[in-house]
């Protein structure tokens, strides 16, 4: 799917739910840079391709960062966004990522932090006085001082991946917020690879995965 001039893959549709690869660096939804984002974007190609009068809903029931692709999920009905939204509340939607870390980390780890954001610098940090912040990684592959992790996120604070990664010692490939090691220009390394949803109308469990984005580091790396 083309939307003005920006390709989207559409991995799944139906009348309630819309599954998409997000591109890296473009918004899920309109922010302060007034750039041009996802949301609006599908938005008007679900307008164009049913040829609907008026406003379109799209319903958004959970996020990426700006500079992060892969796979999200988006509601076409109110009712699907509130069960979408309840799923995500009560963690039953699952998310897993893949992301390529710095220095060669244990083959499987848990870490569990308190992240605390500060919304006028839109940064986050580790502070006892924050939200719990849970995930569960294994260690893939280590190449070239680069280790490929995937990813189980327990809960889904901002930022939570790119932060705790870096608190541990291990930042994210690229990550031009949260890591010194980053140089400019460098893209991070961090990808929505797969998410698992009960379907919000026929509750059939729903899993849609995504292969390893085929550029450096990630080409580095074969699973």
């Amino acid at each position: 799917m083309d939307v003005m001039n920006q390709k989207i893959n559409i991995i799944y549709e139906d009348n309630h739910l819309l599954v998409v690869e997000k591109p890296i660096n473009i918004p899920v939804q309109a922010d302060e840079s007034h750039d041009l984002d996802l949301l609006t974007m599908l938005k008007a190609d679900l307008k164009r391709r049913y040829q609907k009068p008026g406003n379109v809903y799209l319903g958004l029931v959970h996020r990426l960062d700006r500079p992060v692709g892969g796979i999200m999920v988006f509601a076409k009905t109110s009712k699907a966004a509130s069960r979408l939204s309840e799923q995500v509340r009560t963690h039953q939607l699952k998310k897993e990522y893949y992301a390529v870390v710095l220095g060669k980390i244990e083959e499987k780890g848990h870490l569990e932090d308190y992240l605390l954001k500060n919304e006028k610098k839109n940064i986050v940090t580790v502070h006892p006085q924050g939200k719990q912040a849970i995930l569960d990684f294994t260690r893939l592959q280590y190449q070239k001082d680069m280790s490929l992790v995937k990813i189980q996120l327990k809960t889904g604070r901002s930022h939570q991946i790119r932060v705790q990664f870096s608190h541990h010692g291990y930042p994210l490939f690229g990550d031009q917020k949260y890591s010194k090691q980053a140089k400019p220009g460098q893209q991070i390394a961090l990808f929505s690879h797969a998410i698992t949803f009960q379907h919000p109308t026929t509750k059939e469990i729903m899993h849609f995965s995504l292969p390893l984005p085929n550029r450096y580091p990630w080409s580095e790396f074969s699973i």
